[in-house]
């Protein structure tokens, strides 16, 4: 059971490509990424995190390849995982073809910093070769110089010229398997940046808010840039960048898109702030069934709320619902029908045991 979303947002119809097993743009699902943050080198260390960013549900994880270890060390890497590769590539072709050949399933550079025409046409040899798609990475914080020199500062018209520069770079060498991005820590520059660049270009677009800062902050600066244009049928892909683990970055973009009606994924907990009325701690419950709930992947919609001032109405609109009722008499809803008053005690493992029943009945039908 789920709410019935008041409109439905309309997607900007965009080219569509494989990221690996991952088809990106078209009418596909938005995928959320995410970024390692260890040493690539230390092979143990990085297939674990990614196990871990894709476990909590990153489509495709990026990994950072600065020296030729790095991009060797794909290969390895590549054995352990379930989930595309996009090499992070700066500079340096080499890296790039490395990357490819070693199980890399998309290439993030800029074909501008690569180098001459015979570097790039090596680089397009080698992503049509092993089937990589390509990442057109445009960064506020990196442009080019005449590009800094015309519009004296980072702009969104500047991004956009870098970008579709880069693009045509890659086209003249007959490659169009790619998405693009023309980031910057500054939302506005980017909402306006992703905006004029949606109006020219059918590639998709992979969304983000370069260096938005720690958890808290970062989240809400992503959520309000990636929200509005996301609110805009714009964006195919979406990257939270936040100092933080990067398993959070992958919660709050799934949250993001859950939010949006854009995707399905786990709990969705509608739960109140809580007040004086509330016949249980609604705060300390929330925080216990998010961790007891975890794994669970099935799209679900659980109702906890502290009283019955709004507890019936929201969960007569979930499939499991709880609401607040005195001396510990709370009201259990299952599909959002009456079942029965169980007390605060066993509130907690009788709720987790009918959200794990009704995802075992979701999966199976």
């Amino acid at each position: 059971m789920s709410i019935r979303p008041f409109r439905d947002i309309k997607r900007r119809k965009t080219k569509e490509i494989n990221v690996g097993k991952v088809k990106v743009g078209g009418n596909n699902p938005i995928s959320v990424q995410s970024m390692t943050n260890t040493l690539t080198t230390d092979i143990s260390a990085t297939i674990k995190q990614i196990n871990e960013i894709h476990s909590e549900g990153a489509d495709i994880v990026r990994v950072s390849c600065p020296d030729e270890d790095s991009s060797k060390a794909l290969k390895e890497i590549t054995k352990h995982i379930d989930v595309p590769i996009v090499a992070d590539i700066h500079f340096h072709y080499k890296r790039a073809i490395e990357a490819a050949e070693n199980g890399a399933s998309c290439l993030r550079i800029n074909p501008g910093n690569i180098g001459d025409t015979k570097k790039i046409k090596e680089v397009v040899k080698a992503a049509k070769n092993n089937n990589c798609s390509i990442r057109v990475g445009v960064n506020a914080g990196s442009l080019e110089k005449d590009i800094l020199e015309k519009f004296k500062e980072p702009c969104p018209e500047a991004l956009v010229q870098s970008a579709l520069r880069n693009i045509k770079i890659l086209e003249d060498e007959n490659f169009d398997d790619l998405k693009v991005s023309v980031k910057s820590s500054d939302i506005f520059l980017s909402i306006e940046a992703y905006r004029q660049l949606s109006k020219i270009t059918n590639y998709p677009l992979h969304l983000g808010i370069t260096e938005a800062g720690s958890f808290i902050p970062g989240s809400i600066r992503s959520s309000i840039g990636l929200g509005t244009l996301l609110l805009e049928g714009i964006g195919d892909t979406i990257r939270i960048s936040l100092s933080d683990n990067p398993v959070k970055e992958v919660k709050i973009g799934n949250e993001i898109l859950k939010s949006l009606n854009l995707r399905e994924r786990g709990v969705r907990i509608i739960s109140c702030p809580s007040c004086a009325r509330q016949g249980f701690q609604v705060i300390e419950t929330v925080k216990i069934l998010e961790e007891k709930l975890s794994h669970i992947k099935t799209p679900i919609t659980l109702s906890v709320i502290g009283c019955v001032v709004n507890g019936p109405g929201e969960a007569a609109l979930t499939d499991v619902g709880i609401t607040g009722g005195k001396k510990g008499n709370n009201m259990l809803y299952l599909s959002g029908v009456q079942s029965k008053k169980i007390s605060t005690k066993e509130m907690i493992e009788k709720i987790v045991n009918e959200v794990e029943k009704k995802a075992s009945e979701l999966e199976n039908n």
